[in-house]
C-alpha cells in the first residue's frame, strides 16, 4: 500500500478526501434514478474528473474499516480495496495521535451527534489541508464551523 507523504508548501494539486458514504454509493450503485442523477453516477463522474487531472484522492484506514463493515462480502471488499490501492491518483493517509485527540474533542463538543469516524475525517482533512467530500448535511454543517 502506498503511503502518502504530504507537504502543504510543495503540493500544487488539490487533494480530496472522500467520505465512506460516497464510496459506498459508487460501489453499491446506490441512488434513485427517478429523483435525478443517481448518487453512484455523481461519484463516478467526480472520481473520473480527478483521475484525469493533476489532483488526487486520499483515503485512510477509517474509510477502509467502514467499507469493510458496510460491504459485508469479504471478496467484494478486497476487490474494492485493491482498486483503491492500485489507482495512482488515490493515496493512503494515516491518522496521527493529534487527529484522534481532535476527533474526540469534536465528538464531545458536539454532544456525540457525529460519529467518531466523521470527526476523524474532519481532523485528517484539517491537518493536511484536504477537501472533505461528503453528502451528509450534519457533517457538512459541523465541518464548515470548525474547518
Amino acid at each position: 500500500m502506498r503511503e502518502f507523504l504530504y507537504q502543504k508548501e510543495t503540493m500544487p494539486q488539490k487533494t480530496y478526501y472522500i467520505d465512506s458514504n460516497i464510496w459506498l454509493n459508487l460501489f453499491k450503485k446506490e441512488g434513485d434514478p427517478t429523483k435525478g442523477v443517481p448518487y453512484w453516477k455523481i461519484a463516478k463522474d467526480f472520481l473520473e474528473q480527478v483521475i484525469f487531472s493533476e489532483h488526487q484522492i486520499a483515503y485512510s484506514g477509517f474509510v477502509l474499516k467502514e467499507l469493510k463493515y458496510n460491504l459485508k462480502d469479504r471478496r467484494l471488499f478486497e476487490e474494492k480495496k485493491k482498486f483503491l490501492e492500485d489507482e495512482s491518483k488515490f493515496v493512503f493517509v494515516k491518522a496521527k495521535v493529534e487527529d484522534y485527540d481532535y476527533a474526540r474533542k469534536l465528538e464531545s463538543e458536539h454532544n456525540f451527534i457525529l460519529s467518531f469516524f466523521d470527526c476523524i475525517y474532519i481532523a485528517i482533512c484539517q491537518r493536511l489541508g484536504f477537501f472533505l467530500v461528503m453528502r451528509d448535511k450534519l457533517l457538512m454543517k459541523i465541518a464548515k464551523k470548525v474547518y
